[in-house]
């Protein structure tokens, strides 16, 4: 459905007794102004709002707020809630927007709108061109916060009046919660207008950003006597009587809409205000409003009353011709009753919206539509639903009207209600999919066609309300005869339901119940591979071991020809890293598993097995293989609209792959942003999870120890253990804060269980969890015996792994608890295997300890050697308290640090390090733009910005980086 622009249709009049208001209008506009000129910084708000009960005039200032604005030419869009048509998502969205992009033809607009054309062009009430995705709410969100930040480019100084926002729809108002604060950076004044006691309690976030960010809302007064009687003198002539005006005054109780519309009503009916009119003035006052309006409206006639009700039942903006036929009147029947309500302000011309119609007053239009008797309101809605489908207004349009229709079996409505949920769906709109489904199955629906329904249902509160999601779908599995294709659908968005309300146990055993019973050897294999997925990541598999015998078996007898084959091979990939066999091994089924493709946001599959696959390159000491991976997967989750928990933690294992590799600042920024997406999105605990822990070791790595304290205890991180397999494991890195706190003995048990845990399931890769590490390193100095013997199996575990990275951190805590001179080699060991790997953190760890080894034992000059390379490389990786370590063991030797071959390496940009790496290694500059998305003129010019830095040429920089692991993949 096509929206113009409101525009408020009040008459521009003198607004008494507002100076508070007017000044702080003034105020925002010149300091838009300023912003726009550039010569102001930025204001502490871009937002300005009044409230007041109905009739207090916010509309009036609205419509003040937009003649001023013009007067200092600034830009002004408008949009308005209507009462009643909540149920549209993005309706107040498509308000603004609609007439920005109606102005351009169809190239244009994907011109202007680019990649993010098919993400938002549901909610902007656009044809998309990729149907068989939806995007997630966050991204259209963000695609929302794009548009509009586009258009302030194009059109700045950009104003926003929006209206009646307790009547605004639900999606409109979590998307401008969001995006208002941002106002204040941009040459943007968003000005609103609400009844603050009938916001819905769900517009909880609206209130908040508006109660609470800058200037605080603007409640309106009623009128004074005095002013009342300005406004009737203006009208009436001078003459009229204090007793008149004091009267009118009381009559309206200061309501400013009231004392306007009755003093017109006087100036028409040619009153003077004299005391012998009291009586007609009162009767004028009744008909504004209540029993007096509705009077009124039906001294004009049947028709007439007919064509108010329509009007009413269809809301702003009206149509003549639909309200004409819902009101069953001919075309001139119509003008006529169109003419008499202009006539009696009831009906205005609607500004913008190509010759429609709306209520002079929204409370008018609230009278008038609640007398309808309710049995033909009910008919009037289902007529209203035929003519706006037959006008082209679409199902959403279409279903608002079918949501106040008693259910009555009709297939036609259960149809277009379900067209109505995919557009929402589309739309980013599950909370208004949900509804009208709701209400489809109540309709209800043919018996054939109930567990579809029960399926779409579930799909659409899969985001909202994961717990209602399994109830619909273990509904939909009890209906006879459902088709195997959609049961199989059904079943994996169950397990996927339960998976996410940590009711694993539940998913693997409905998964593996639906393998034992589908008949198709497809199908079977499907159920096989997600019943693999869950217990995988289940935290209480009772038997790992019988588990990843039948998985193995399984894999050695696909070839990876479909989809189905490729999960199985993938998540036999991940078990053969997890228990710890070859590196060679778990890296061929990996490799096995993406040829023919592994997609992110495979609608009936989840992203598990993807993820887990990249992953396993990661431990297998090929980072670069990974981050190719995740730089792919991130790319198609932004791509499709997926940028929820899906991105959160994509971006945020991408940054642990960052860690692992020793780019701890890069690192840290990319677990920081996939935090800040997993905390802004419903249900995102699991991304949470990961998150915190990866950027906690990241802050440990650092040195911030402190910081990542604060960030446990503000999570509850260490107090709560999820059911899911999270990694990194949360006790073991909260058994890492506190080894770094110095409470080795409380890390002692909790590192102990660990242990337990995943010996129990034949977990053995200290790659994955070096629990047995950072056990060893808590029992040195209480149970120095214990603690070798723990580090030597470590030891062992990391060579039948053959990660050289794994391995250098294993020899590396031997060394440690080892001590002495037979801790000396180990720690070469150590050091040979790490320079083999890509782990630059943890080699600059063991060049620092092998170091501060040979320094205590008397080898000076190898001792510097190991301190120097190990502060150089402590100092790349922007391990700053690893560095000050090394620092001191220099000084304790009597050595002083020499200058840094790469001592401006922190102050390098993610950017400039990672071409500074690649150019070093001989990576053209084709191949370093298309890796970091630049052209080549603009890596000639990073490189050149590092040079500047670093204070050298391209040789130099060469020779700077070469005491840095290489890093291979």
């Amino acid at each position: 459905m096509a929206y113009g622009s409101w525009q408020p249709n009040t008459e521009s009049r003198p607004l008494l007794e507002r100076t508070r208001e007017l000044q702080a209008l003034d105020c925002m506009l010149s300091g838009l102004r300023d912003v726009a000129d550039g010569t102001q910084r930025p204001r502490p708000s871009g937002l300005l709002a009044f409230t007041g009960p109905a009739g207090l005039g916010k509309t009036a200032l609205l419509t003040e707020a937009r003649i001023r604005a013009a007067r200092h030419g600034f830009t002004v869009l408008s949009a308005r809630g209507g009462e009643g048509e909540q149920e549209l998502a993005f309706r107040l969205v498509r308000q603004l927007v609609q007439p920005a992009l109606a102005t351009m033809d169809e190239a244009e607009r994907r011109t202007f709108l680019g990649s993010w054309y098919d993400i938002v062009a549901v909610a902007l009430g656009l044809e998309a061109t990729d149907t068989a995705h939806a995007p997630d709410p966050t991204g259209v969100r963000d695609g929302l916060d794009w548009v509009m930040t586009r258009l302030v480019a194009v059109k700045a100084p950009l104003v926003l009046l929006l209206d009646d926002m307790h009547w605004a729809d639900l999606e409109s108002l979590g998307w401008l919660a969001s995006f208002a604060p941002r106002a204040a950076d941009l040459p943007l004044l968003i000005v609103v207008a609400y009844r603050p006691d009938e916001l819905p309690p769900e517009a909880a976030p609206f209130r908040t950003v508006v109660e609470r960010h800058g200037s605080r809302p603007y409640p309106l007064a009623r009128l004074s006597a005095v002013g009342v009687a300005q406004i009737v003198r203006n009208e009436v002539g001078e003459g009229a009587e204090d007793e008149f005006c004091d009267e009118c005054w009381s009559v309206t109780g200061g309501s400013p809409f009231e004392t306007v519309e009755l003093a017109i009503r006087l100036g028409e009916r040619d009153l003077k205000g004299g005391r012998d009119e009291l009586a007609a003035m009162r009767d004028l006052a009744a008909a504004v409003k209540g029993p007096g309006l509705l009077e009124s409206l039906r001294g004009l006639g049947t028709a007439t009353v007919r064509f108010a009700h329509a009007a009413a039942v269809l809301g702003s903006p009206v149509s003549r011709e639909l309200a004409a036929a819902l009101a069953v009147v001919g075309s001139e029947e119509a003008v006529e009753a169109t003419e008499k309500l202009r006539t009696a302000r009831i009906l205005a011309d609607a500004h913008g919206s190509g010759g429609g119609l709306e209520f002079v007053h929204p409370t008018t239009a609230t009278t008038i539509y609640r007398s309808i008797p309710s049995a033909l309101r009910v008919g009037l809605h289902d007529r209203a639903a035929e003519a706006v489908r037959a006008a082209g207004f679409g199902p959403a349009a279409t279903a608002r009207h079918l949501l106040e229709v008693p259910c009555d079996g009709r297939p036609e409505v259960v149809a277009c209600l379900r067209e109505a949920a995919r557009e929402y769906l589309r739309a980013g709109a599950p909370e208004a999919a949900r509804r009208v489904l709701a209400r489809a199955l109540q309709e209800p629906p043919l018996p054939e066609h109930r567990a579809a329904l029960l399926h779409e249902l579930a799909c659409a509160t899969f985001l909202i309300e994961p717990t209602a999601t399994v109830s619909h779908l273990q509904e939909a599995l009890a209906e006879p005869g459902v088709d195997p294709e959609l049961r199989a659908s059904i079943v994996y968005r169950l397990t996927q339901a339960l998976a996410h309300t940590d009711r694993l146990a539940e998913a693997a055993t409905v998964s593996a119940d639906e393998a034992r019973l589908a008949t198709h050897p497809r199908l079977r294999l499907r159920m096989q591979a997600d019943h693999f997925v869950w217990s995988a990541f289940r935290a209480d598999e009772p038997d790992s071991h019988a588990r990843s015998r039948r998985l193995a078996r399984l894999a050695e007898r696909v070839t990876g020809r479909g989809l189905e084959e490729r999960y199985i091979l993938g998540s036999r990939s991940w078990d053969a890293m997890a228990r710890g066999e070859s590196r060679q091994t778990a890296l061929a089924y990996a490799e096995q598993a993406l040829r023919g493709g592994l997609s992110w946001t495979e609608q009936n599959r989840g992203f598990e097995v993807p993820v887990a696959v990249a992953m396993v390159f990661m431990y297998g000491d090929q980072p670069r293989r990974a981050e190719e991976l995740f730089a792919d997967g991130i790319a198609e989750c932004e791509r499709e609209g997926w940028r929820g928990s899906h991105l959160a933690l994509g971006q945020t294992l991408y940054g642990y792959i960052r860690y692992r590799r020793g780019c701890l600042a890069d690192a840290e920024d990319l677990v920081r942003e996939g935090l800040r997406v997993a905390d802004r999105v419903e249900g995102a605990v699991p991304a949470q999870w990961f998150a915190i822990g990866i950027l906690m070791q990241i802050l440990l790595a650092r040195g911030r120890t402190a910081e990542a304290r604060r960030l446990a205890d503000s999570y509850r991180y260490g107090e709560i253990v999820p059911n899911a397999v999270i990694y990194p494991d949360p006790r073991t890195v909260y058994a890492e804060l506190l080894l770094a706190e110095g409470r080795h003995a409380e890390a002692v048990p909790l590192l102990s269980a660990v242990g337990e845990w995943l010996d129990a399931r034949g977990w053995h890769n200290p790659s994955w969890c070096p629990w047995q590490l950072h056990l060893a390193s808590a029992l040195a100095a209480t149970d120095p015996d214990r603690a070798r013997s723990l580090a030597q199996h470590a030891v062992k575990r990391a060579r039948d792994f053959g990660a050289s990275s794994t391995l250098g951190q294993a020899l590396h805590t031997l060394a440690e608890v080892t001590g002495g001179l037979a801790a000396l080699d180990l720690y070469a060991q150590a050091v040979d295997h790490l320079e083999q790997s890509p782990a630059s953190y943890e080699l600059a760890r063991a060049q620092i300890g092998h170091g501060a080894a040979l320094s205590r034992n008397g080898r000076l000059q190898e001792a510097a050697d190991r301190l120097y390379r190990g502060l150089e490389g402590a100092v790349h990786c922007g391990a700053e308290a690893l560095a000050a370590r090394a620092r001191e063991e220099l000084s304790a030797a009597g050595m002083r640090p020499l200058p840094l071959r790469y001592a401006q390496a922190d102050t390098l940009t993610a950017q400039e390090r990672r071409t500074a790496e690649l150019a070093v290694h001989g990576q053209p500059a084709a191949v370093i733009a298309k890796e970091l998305q630049l052209t080549e003129q603009g890596v000639r010019q990073l490189l050149s910005c590092v040079y500047r830095k670093v204070g050298t040429d391209a040789a130099g920089l060469a020779r700077s980086l070469e005491s840095f692991p290489r890093q291979r993949s």
